[in-house]
């Protein structure tokens, strides 16, 4: 399935986090973590200022609360609006 956003969304690819230890040992769950705010933009929207900001492959830095998360095809991504994204990590 190839998701095309409208507008001025992006879809992102949420990266994992590996199941991390703390120094005791203790393996922290899913539930405990915060979510990643961190993602690969995987399809940009339709509008022009859009794409001169971002493009497809960027990773972007966006809002811990903004948009709305789905599963396609196994993995985890994220539909967002322009004004959620932060920051492109160069």
């Amino acid at each position: 399935m190839k998701l095309k956003p409208l507008d001025d969304r992006v879809v992102v690819e949420i990266k994992e986090e590996e199941n991390e230890k703390n120094i005791g040992g203790i393996i922290i769950p899913d539930t405990a973590k915060e979510k990643p705010q961190i993602g690969k933009i995987i399809a940009v929207g339709t509008e022009e200022e859009l794409k001169k900001l971002v493009k497809v492959g960027d990773n972007v830095l966006y809002s811990k609360y903004g948009g709305d998360e789905f599963d396609i095809e196994g993995k985890k991504v994220k539909v967002i609006s322009r004004s959620d994204i932060l920051a492109v990590i160069e």
